[in-house]
């Protein structure tokens, strides 16, 4: 079936996290703390997906109109962003991605408005672009749309990775991404054609359960390593009432299914259906989070992608 009647993308991944580079081998582009987005633009409207094939039009009513900016038939692969003084603020995107009543997500998208931020083109005038080398699908996206106030072009620069790396460090973004020129696109696939380059580590779990402490609540952490569930740390600050709420609702089980984690006082383990996000300053010896901050609950992403040493 023609790409773009399936709608059935699942987007082509980044591999892991190394050391900040120069190549003239590889274009280089800020890593943007959004959520990933395909969107499906022709003369009939707009169409917006997640990672996992979510119709998205509902909670982004905003960007129900960029269809106008593109001047033929097209797939973009992108970032949808909230932008807070000048800044992306996830937290907020991720408030509003857990939003379901039509009122508050109109008055939100009144007071901080989402983006796209095109960064790929999977298909043009009808015809599959994966197969063409990185550098000719940039043309094709810059020929095929005109930007508008929420509505953007990812912007990148050559050789120079390390310059663009310092200077996403010293505004505090989460840091760059490197690709190389030549790479194809890949559905679904990780390669190392794609390498993000973090200045701010993060990183996504599964919430297997909280605690208490101090009337404070932290969130047990997991990852996969392989077909075992492996504990990674606990994280108490940067949660949100709604958040919590989510968590607490969510089936309850017995720890017996958790073998090998900590055996906290009072836990109450629920089943491993949720993903979310972790801010940290390092990994600890033992394999722990250094200052870990909660970022938010995510719903375009598995609990089977979060794998240890794989994450995106």
């Amino acid at each position: 079936m023609d790409l773009f009647e399936s709608k059935n993308i699942a987007p082509m991944l980044i591999a892991e996290n190394q050391s900040p580079f120069n190549s003239t081998d590889y274009i280089y582009e800020l890593k943007l703390d959004g959520i990933r987005c395909i969107a499906y633009l022709d003369n009939s409207g707009t169409e917006l997906r997640n990672k996992r094939n979510k119709h998205l039009n509902d909670i982004y009513p905003e960007l129900r109109e960029i269809h106008k900016q593109a001047n033929t038939r097209c797939i973009l692969d992108g970032e949808l962003l909230i932008l807070n003084d000048g800044k992306p603020d996830f937290f907020e995107l991720q408030r509003r991605s857990l939003m379901s009543n039509k009122f508050k997500i109109q008055l939100s998208a009144q007071k901080l408005p989402v983006c796209f931020i095109a960064f790929d083109i999977l298909y043009h005038k009808n015809i599959q672009t994966t197969a063409c080398p990185l550098l000719q699908r940039k043309e094709l996206l810059s020929s095929a749309v005109s930007e508008s106030q929420g509505f953007a072009i990812s912007r990148y620069i050559e050789t120079e990775g390390m310059s663009l790396y310092d200077a996403a460090k010293q505004q505090n973004l989460e840091g760059i991404v490197a690709k190389r020129i030549d790479s194809k696109y890949y559905f679904g696939k990780r390669t190392k054609d794609w390498i993000k380059i973090k200045a701010l580590l993060d990183e996504d779990f599964i919430v297997c359960g909280y605690f208490y402490k101090n009337n404070l609540a932290s969130i047990i952490l997991g990852a996969y390593a392989g077909n075992t569930l492996v504990y990674q740390s606990h994280v108490m600050m940067g949660m949100s009432k709604l958040d919590f709420k989510i968590i607490s609702m969510q089936k309850p089980i017995s720890k017996s299914s958790y073998t090998g984690f900590p055996d906290f006082d009072g836990a109450k383990w629920i089943s491993p259906v949720l993903v979310c996000t972790v801010q940290f300053m390092e990994r600890t010896p033992g394999g722990g989070l250094r200052q870990p901050v909660f970022k938010g609950l995510r719903d375009d992403k598995t609990p089977g992608e979060c794998v240890i040493n794989k994450s995106e």
